[in-house]
């Protein structure tokens, strides 16, 4: 599991094809890898990814041909948004974000908004009904809270303090972005499609 909270932005410096997949080699010296190990779980725009090769400040990681089907921005070289994953006595300070990405939203605009940057994106087909007003997504690994939401269309506002601390500060209008929705929505909805579901 994971908070939505970048750790680091590093880099995909390398990207090996392999038998259902790639390999990705990720620059990440500012993440601190001292406590990480191989088989270690590291968000990689919003995707977890485990570790299976380490250096001093790198690390490589394998996504398969699934994952690659259903992200952007994990098989090309550039900057990524990267978060180790939460240990028990860890503080929560996004929410609680699972790595297992979703869909691939679009953005739709940009636009100032004082300090700020309002951005609107398009949720993929299916995914709308899961975003809430004043609820919580995770864009590109990036926990956000959303201002507003109309069909597949939904606005969240990004602080300077998120522009700088991560890559999200790059997107433009026709950028894809990793989109999860909120763990809380889809139990909801199990829960109310499924009351039996236990088989009682």
């Amino acid at each position: 599991m994971f908070s939505g909270i970048v750790a680091a932005v590093g880099r995909i410096h390398k990207v090996e094809q392999r038998p259902g997949g790639v390999r990705i080699g990720v620059s990440a010296a500012r993440l601190g890898l001292e406590d990480v190990a191989i088989g270690d779980s590291i968000a990689v725009n919003g995707a977890c990814l485990t570790v299976v090769r380490l250096a001093p400040a790198s690390f490589e990681a394998d996504v398969s041909a699934e994952t690659l089907g259903c992200t952007a921005g994990l098989d090309a070289p550039g900057e990524v948004n990267l978060e180790k994953s939460l240990r028990l006595a860890d503080r929560l300070g996004g929410h609680l974000v699972s790595g297992h990405v979703d869909g691939v939203a679009e953005v739709l605009a940009v636009e100032p908004a004082g300090d700020s940057v309002r951005m609107a994106f398009r949720a993929p087909r299916g995914l709308a009904r899961y975003i809430a007003r004043k609820g919580s997504v995770a864009v590109q690994g990036v926990s956000l809270t959303v201002n507003t939401v109309e069909g597949p269309r939904f606005e969240v506002n990004l602080i300077p303090h998120t522009l700088a601390a991560t890559s999200l500060r790059h997107l433009v209008a026709g950028s894809k972005v990793n989109l999860e929705v909120d763990l809380v929505a889809r139990y909801v909805e199990r829960m109310l499609a499924a009351p039996d579901a236990g088989g009682r």
